[in-house]
C-alpha cells in the first residue's frame, strides 16, 4: 500500500501530465476537424484519453473514469473506421476535454472530484457512437457546454484565490540533454571561479577579494541549484524490487516481503543508473542465500515469511543505502572453509583472519557458498562485481552479519560525480588529485621518526600508526616518477580506504583541497588503469585523478594486511596483535580518562552557542543531522569546569548510522603505550583503570556514556538495520 505522502505525489504527477495532455488534445482535435481521415491523430487522441481513464481508475476517481470511458468508446469506433468525424462529434469530444479539465481543477483544489452533472454529455457521447441516422437525428441538439473550470473558493479570502497557481504552473519538462549541457557549463564556471579565487589571494586588493568571494558564493549557489535538477528519488529504482522478490521467492520456495524506508532520498540520475544492477543483485542474494525456507524458519521460531528491508538516508554528504534481511546470516567458519576449498587463501592465512575479515571473503572474485550452480547463484560472479561497481562511482560497501539473525549490506554513495571535493598532491613534479571520498586522514612523519615509524615487514613497507601496521605505496615509484622529497626530510602520507581496507600513499607534498570538475579520459590514458579522470586546477594546470582502488591492486597493498598477518613470525607484531591505543581526555578539573581509540569516530571543537535543548537533553546540529550530547563530567559524577565556556571539546562515537557526542574538558593525547596493566578500580561511568604512557588513567565505560547521551542508541531505529543485533559490551 502507498503512504499518504506518496499518494499525494502520484496525484500531483497525474495532474501535471493530464493538464499537458489536455492542452495537446485541444490542438489535435481542432487539427482533426481539418483532416478527419488522419489515423495518426486519432490514435494519439485515443491513447491520451485511455491513459487518463486508466490512471483515474487506479486513483479511485470514479466520475473521471466514467466520462473518459464513454469518450474512449467513441474514439475507438472513429479510430477503427466504423464512424466518421463530423462537426457534432468533434464538438462533443471538445466538451469531453472541458469536462475532464473541470474535474481535474476540483481535484487540484480540494483533493476530490466534486459534484458535477455530466449526464447530458455522457448521453450525447453514447448517442454519437451510433451510426444510425435516426438515432443521430433524434438527439440533434447539443447539450449545454461544460462550464470552464474555476478556482475553488478558499476560506483565506480573495487574495489567496488570486495568488494560487495551478499545479501545472509549478513544473516544466526539460530534455535531459539540456540539463547535461547546463551541468557542463556550471563545471566550467566552477573551474573559472577556482582560478579567480586563487589569483585574488595573491593580490592585496580588498575590492578584488570581495568580488572573488561574491563570485564564489554565487557559483556555489548555482552549482547546488543545477545539481538539484539532476536529482531523482531512489524510490524510482526501488519500485521494481517487490516484483523481483516475489518472482524469485516463487522460484526458490521462499515467502518474502519487502519493506522500504527513505524512498524519497535523492541521488544524481547517473548514480541511480550505476547502482541499479548492484542493488538488484544484493536483493536477489538476500532472497536466495539469506531468507530460509518457511518450514526452517518456523522450526527456528521465526515467522514463516521473511523480510527484506531497504533503507536510504543522507549523512555526511553521502547517501547510505542499506539492504537487510532477517534470514540465516553468514557463518564465518563456513565461508572460511569454502575459501580454502576454492584456493582463495591458505589455511594459515585463514587462521590469521578475524571473523569480520573472514565474512568479507564473500567479496572475493570466484567465491560462492552455493553447493550447485543454478540460474540464481553458484557461479561465483556477484558480490565482487557489486563492490567493483560501487567503488567505480566513488562508493563503499560494508557487510555486517550475525549468524541466525540476518545480514545488512550498507552502500555509501556520493550524491554526485560531476563536481567532487578532492585533495591535490604533488609527486615527482606532477600534480595529482585524490577524491576526498577515499580519504581517511593525512599523516606527516618528521624526519627524526622515520626510522622508527616506517619499517619493512616481510618485504612490505608499512607505517606504524596508532597501534596498527598500515601498508604503504610510494606514489613516485608506482608511477615511474623521480621523487622530490621535502628538504626537512618529513614524509607525507595520505591514508585512504578501499574495499574495506586502509593503506597509505607516500607523496612529496600535500598541495590543497578544492572542488574539482571530473573530465573523462582519452582511451589511451583510460587504458593505463590507474586514473579515474582528469581535472583542471585553479591555476589552469591539468591534473589526473587517481583511482585509489586500482592503485591499491596494482601495488598489491590491498591484500598486504592479510598477508602480513599470515606470514608474521613468532613475536612479530601485526595490526590485529598491536597494543591497544587510547585517546586520553580530561574530565572536570583533574580527571584523566582513557577512551579506546577504536570507539572514536571524530574529535570536534564546537561553539557553545550552537548547543540546543530537546526534551531536556543537549543536542547540536551536526553534519545534516542532530547529535545528542552527554557531558562525561555528569556521567562520572564529578564537578564540571567552573566559569563560562565559549567552545567545547566533543568526542564523536558512531555505530550503525547513528552518532552521539561525548563532551570532555580537554583532549590530552593519543597513546598506544599500554603494557596491559589494568585494574577493576573505578567508579560511575568507568570500567576500571589502565596504565597508559606510564600514568594511570580511568577507563571509560563507552556503552554507558553512549546510553547517557541517547538511551535508545542500541535499540532498532527501524527494521532496516541490524542495530538490534548488537551484543552488549
Amino acid at each position: 500500500m502507498f503512504e499518504l505522502s506518496e499518494m499525494k505525489e502520484i496525484v500531483q504527477e497525474f495532474l501535471v501530465e493530464s493538464h499537458e495532455n489536455l492542452d495537446q488534445l485541444d490542438r489535435d482535435l481542432v487539427e482533426l476537424e481539418r483532416d478527419p481521415g488522419s489515423r495518426e491523430l486519432l490514435a494519439g487522441i485515443f491513447r491520451t484519453i485511455h491513459t487518463i481513464k486508466g490512471t483515474s481508475g487506479f486513483l479511485a476517481f470514479g466520475q473521471l473514469e466514467q466520462v473518459s470511458h464513454v469518450g474512449e468508446g467513441l474514439l475507438s469506433r472513429l479510430r477503427d473506421g466504423e464512424l466518421e468525424l463530423d462537426f457534432e462529434r468533434a464538438a462533443a469530444l471538445l466538451d469531453l476535454v472541458d469536462a475532464i479539465r473541470t474535474v481535474l481543477a476540483s481535484i487540484e483544489a480540494t483533493g476530490a472530484e466534486g459534484q458535477h452533472d455530466f449526464s447530458a454529455l455522457v448521453a450525447q457521447l453514447e448517442r454519437l457512437q451510433s451510426a444510425d441516422p435516426d438515432a443521430m437525428q433524434s438527439g440533434k441538439s447539443r447539450p449545454a457546454a461544460v462550464p470552464a473550470p474555476e478556482p475553488a473558493d478558499h476560506d483565506g479570502g480573495e487574495t489567496e484565490v488570486d495568488s494560487r497557481r495551478g499545479v501545472a504552473d509549478h513544473t516544466i519538462r526539460v530534455d535531459i540533454g539540456v540539463l547535461d549541457e547546463l551541468m557542463q557549463m556550471v563545471g566550467e564556471l566552477v573551474l573559472t571561479r577556482n582560478r579567480i579565487v586563487q589569483q585574488a589571494g595573491t593580490i592585496a586588493d580588498p575590492a578584488l577579494m570581495h568580488t572573488a568571494h561574491r563570485l564564489d558564493v554565487i557559483a556555489a549557489g548555482l552549482q547546488e541549484g543545477v545539481m538539484k535538477t539532476r536529482m531523482q528519488p531512489i524510490g524510482n529504482i526501488w519500485s521494481r524490487m517487490p516484483r523481483v522478490v516475489r518472482d524469485l521467492g516463487v522460484v526458490c520456495g521462499r515467502q518474502v516481503r519487502v519493506e522500504m524506508e527513505g524512498r524519497e532520498t535523492e541521488l544524481d540520475r547517473s548514480l541511480l543508473e550505476a547502482i541499479k544492477d548492484p542493488l538488484t543483485h544484493l536483493v536477489r542474494n538476500a532472497v536466495d542465500h539469506g531468507i530460509e525456507p518457511p518450514q526452517e524458519r518456523v522450526a527456528l521460531g521465526k515467522p514463516a515469511e521473511g523480510v527484506i528491508w531497504l533503507r536510504a538516508y543522507q549523512q555526511g554528504g553521502k547517501v547510505h543505502v542499506e539492504i537487510a534481511d532477517d534470514g540465516r546470516g553468514i557463518d564465518p567458519e563456513r565461508v572460511g572453509l569454502k575459501a580454502v576449498e576454492r584456493g582463495l587463501l591458505t589455511p594459515e592465512q585463514l587462521a590469521a583472519l578475524s571473523p569480520e575479515e573472514t565474512t568479507s571473503l564473500v567479496f572475493q572474485p570466484g567465491f560462492s557458498t552455493a553447493e550447485a550452480v543454478s540460474s540464481v547463484s553458484g557461479r561465483g560472479v556477484g558480490m565482487d562485481v557489486v563492490r567493483t561497481n560501487i567503488e567505480q562511482v566513488g562508493g563503499t560497501v560494508a557487510l555486517r552479519s550475525v549468524p541466525g539473525l540476518g545480514s545488512t549490506v550498507t552502500l555509501q554513495i556520493p550524491l554526485t560525480l560531476a563536481i567532487i571535493p578532492a585533495l591535490t598532491v604533488a609527486t615527482g613534479g606532477q600534480r595529482l588529485a585524490i577524491p576526498q571520498l577515499s580519504l581517511v586522514e593525512l599523516v606527516a612523519v618528521p624526519s627524526g621518526e622515520v626510522r622508527t615509524t616506517i619499517e619493512d615487514v616481510s618485504g612490505v613497507p608499512v607505517l606504524r600508526l596508532r597501534g596498527r601496521l598500515l601498508p604503504l605505496v610510494h606514489l613516485d615509484a608506482a608511477l615511474g616518477l623521480t621523487s622530490c622529497r621535502r628538504a626537512d626530510g618529513t614524509v607525507s602520507v595520505v591514508v585512504v580506504q578501499s574495499e574495506g581496507r586502509q593503506f597509505g600513499i607516500v607523496v612529496d607534498r600535500v598541495v590543497d583541497t578544492e572542488e574539482i570538475v571530473v573530465k573523462p579520459l582519452s582511451s589511451q590514458l583510460a587504458g593505463i588503469g590507474l586514473y579515474a579522470g582528469a581535472m583542471v586546477s585553479g591555476d589552469g594546470a591539468v591534473a589526473l585523478i587517481l583511482d585509489v582502488t586500482a592503485l591499491g591492486h596494482r601495488s598489491g597493498v590491498l591484500g598486504a594486511a592479510r598477508d602480513l598477518a599470515a606470514s608474521a613470525e613468532p613475536g612479530q607484531v601485526t595490526a590485529e596483535q598491536e597494543r591497544e591505543a587510547f585517546l586520553i581526555v580530561g574530565v572536570g578539573p583533574d580527571r584523566r580518562v582513557a577512551v579506546p581509540l577504536a570507539a572514536v569516530h571524530r574529535i570536534e571543537e564546537l561553539s557553545t552557542t550552537t548547543l540546543e535543548q530537546v526534551g531536556g537533553r543537549e543536542v547540536i546540529q551536526y553534519r545534516d543531522g542532530i547529535l545528542p550530547l552527554a557531558r562525561l563530567a555528569r556521567v562520572m559524577g564529578v564537578a564540571e569546569d567552573p566559569g563560562p565556556q565559549e567552545r567545547v571539546q566533543v568526542v564523536v562515537y558512531s555505530e550503525g548510522g547513528r552518532s552521539v557526542g561525548l563532551v570532555v574538558s580537554a583532549i590530552h593525547d593519543i597513546s598506544d603505550d599500554f603494557d596491559g596493566v589494568s585494574s577493576d578500580l573505578g567508579g560511575p561511568g568507568l570500567n576500571g583503570s589502565v596504565v597508559v604512557g606510564r600514568q594511570v588513567a580511568e577507563l571509560l565505560d563507552v556503552r554507558g556514556a553512549v546510553l547517557a547521551a541517547d538511551p535508545l542508541f542500541y535499540e532498532p531505529a527501524a527494521p532496516a538495520t541490524l542495530d538490534w543485533m548488537a551484543v552488549p559490551s
